[in-house]
Formats: structure tokens, C-alpha cells, sequence
């Protein structure tokens, strides 16, 4: 099956600032994609570019087969844009804006009034529908406009820093949100963030997005192995006796990059999962083991990692 999304060799230059760098990305059906990358990384951009709003300096970008410079009418008709300042006619009510937008994009009084409905109930919107969308909170018309979006009906869902300005708890339901509609309506996601933590709870794949140039994309394990290198995987051991021959004996292992004592506990670096051969070296030198276990890298530790390392 051919990728939702496929942008090759995408760049973009605004007179001499080169926003955008030989940006080439696949995005599958169905799958949640994070653009993660500082303020100014050039993740807008790129948004734009696929919406077919800004026209690429050279690349290409299609979006569900269409050429997006070329077809962006009917890019238009299968993707839904969630920027992260949402506007809304104040004195409308929240299934007045809904209703607005089902008519414009084809649906009848009738089914625009339906589908509305089930949206604002489906976003939680429910009790607010007859309230003007100009005494809602923040959080609040960011599900506004999400429901504004799905009233669409669309393939694919953008959603540009969708978060910014909501109370944590508001992340976390609008972020849970947008994984039941992703795996319940089979609707493909990029999102776009610079918040570590929220991509790395939604997101299938996460592309690291940095002075215009996608570093290094894959799953959280894909990055640590691509940016943390040979220290990809990290194991703690706590027992005793912490002998050097201990020490030595692990180093032997292959795969293991590292093994250094802190305190009571060893910590063992390697290229690659070692868990199982690690307990067998211990347990055949007679080594009383209370403690073995992996210690995963998140998002927020690979991202500054990349920093310090200057990769």
C-alpha cells in the first residue's frame, strides 16, 4: 500500500532563510506521526507545503496520491487542518460554527445539524453546543475545532501545536481524544509539537524537525538507536559480590559498549537488548541477583542527547 503522505527531497526558502532542507518523509495509513522540533524549526512550513498553501522551492509532496502544489483543491477535500489558533464566529453558537462548516463543505440543513451533533458529543462539547464559541475556554475550542475539522470528513487530520494554551489535564483528554479517533475512524495524524512528552504518548513514528532538516525519524526505539548510538540500550544490575571480575565478565558479553559501577548497582550500556545473557553470566559466577532491569529512554532524554551530542 502506497504512504498517505510522501514528501521527497521538500525544500523551502524565504529569500536567503532556508526554512525548509531536503525534507523527504512517509507517513502511513493510519498511522500517528509526530513532527517534533523546537519554535521555528521549520514544522509549519512543512505543514503548509503539504496542505499546498505555500508552494515548495523544489520537492515534492503528495497526499493521498495528489500532487500538492498541483491538486491542493483536492488535497483540501481529504485533509483537515487544526492550526493552534482556531477562529470562530464568537457570537455563534458551537453547532452554529459546526453547522456552518458541514454546509460548506456540501451537507444538507438537515445532515450538517446530525453530524454536528454527534460530533460535539464525540469531543466532549455535548453540554456547550448552545453556547456562544465566544465564552468557550481554550481547551474547549481546540474541540471545537477539532469536531470542526472531522465535520469534513477527512482522510488525514494536521493538527500544527494543537495543545498550546490547555491545562494538563485538557492535554491529556484532547490528546486521548485524538488516539480513539485515530484508531476508531482509521484516520492517518501528523502532528506538530514541541512538547516532548505529548508526542511521545500518541505517536506511532516521531521525526525530529531541527533548523529546517529531519535529523533522524522512526519509534522511540528506532531514535535511541539512531541517536544515542551504542549506548542505544541500558541495563541496571543491583546483588552481590560487585567483584572486578564481575565487571569483566560482562564486559565480555557481546553487544555490551560499557559497564560501570555506581554505588551498589552496575550499569550496563549496549548496542542491543542483553537482559538474557547478562542474568546467565551472573548466575554461572555465582552472583546473588536482586535487581535486573532495563531502563528506557523517552523522547525527552534522545532529544537533548542529540543537543549535547551535536549530531
Amino acid at each position: 500500500m502506497a504512504p498517505v503522505i510522501r514528501l521527497e527531497h521538500l525544500s523551502k526558502s524565504f529569500g536567503p532563510v532556508q526554512a525548509v532542507q531536503d525534507l523527504s518523509l512517509t507517513i502511513e495509513e493510519g498511522e500517528i506521526f509526530g513532527l517534533l522540533g523546537p519554535n521555528g524549526a521549520g514544522k509549519t512550513t512543512t505543514i503548509l507545503m503539504i496542505l499546498g498553501l505555500v508552494e515548495p522551492t523544489s520537492g515534492k509532496a503528495w497526499v493521498a496520491g495528489y500532487d500538492a502544489t498541483r491538486d491542493a483543491q483536492k488535497v483540501k477535500r481529504v485533509v483537515g487542518y487544526l492550526p493552534d489558533q482556531v477562529g470562530f464566529y464568537g457570537d455563534m453558537t458551537g453547532l452554529e460554527n459546526l453547522k456552518l462548516t458541514g454546509r460548506l463543505n456540501g451537507l444538507s440543513e438537515e445532515e450538517a445539524e446530525k453530524e454536528a451533533l454527534l460530533l460535539l458529543e464525540r469531543v466532549g462539547l455535548k453540554d456547550a453546543a448552545h453556547k456562544p464559541a465566544g465564552t468557550y475556554s481554550r481547551g474547549m475550542r481546540q474541540r471545537l475545532g477539532l469536531a470542526d475539522t472531522l465535520i469534513k470528513r477527512p482522510r488525514i487530520i494536521i493538527l500544527d501545536e494543537p495543545t498550546l494554551g490547555i491545562d494538563p489535564e485538557g492535554v491529556r483528554e484532547f490528546l486521548a481524544l485524538i488516539r480513539t479517533l485515530s484508531r476508531e475512524e482509521k484516520l492517518t495524524v501528523l502532528l506538530s509539537s514541541h512538547h516532548l512528552h505529548q508526542v511521545q504518548a500518541i505517536c506511532d513514528r516521531v521525526g525530529i524537525f531541527v533548523k529546517g532538516r529531519l535529523v533522524a525519524q522512526g519509534t522511540v526505539g528506532d531514535l535511541s538507536r539512531q541517536i544515542l548510538g551504542q549506548d542505544a540500550f541500558t541495563l541496571i544490575v543491583e546483588g552481590e559480590p560487585l567483584t572486578p571480575e564481575i565487571l569483566e565478565t560482562l564486559q565480555t558479553i557481546p553487544q555490551v559498549t560499557r559497564v560501570r559501577a555506581e554505588g551498589s548497582r552496575l550499569i550496563i550500556s549496549a548496542r542491543e537488548d542483553v537482559a538474557p545473557a547478562v542474568a546467565q553470566a551472573l548466575l554461572g559466577r555465582n552472583f546473588q541477583l536482586r535487581r535486573l532491569e532495563p531502563q528506557h529512554y523517552g523522547l525527552d532524554e534522545i532529544y537533548h542527547r542529540y543537543f549535547e551530542g551535536g549530531v
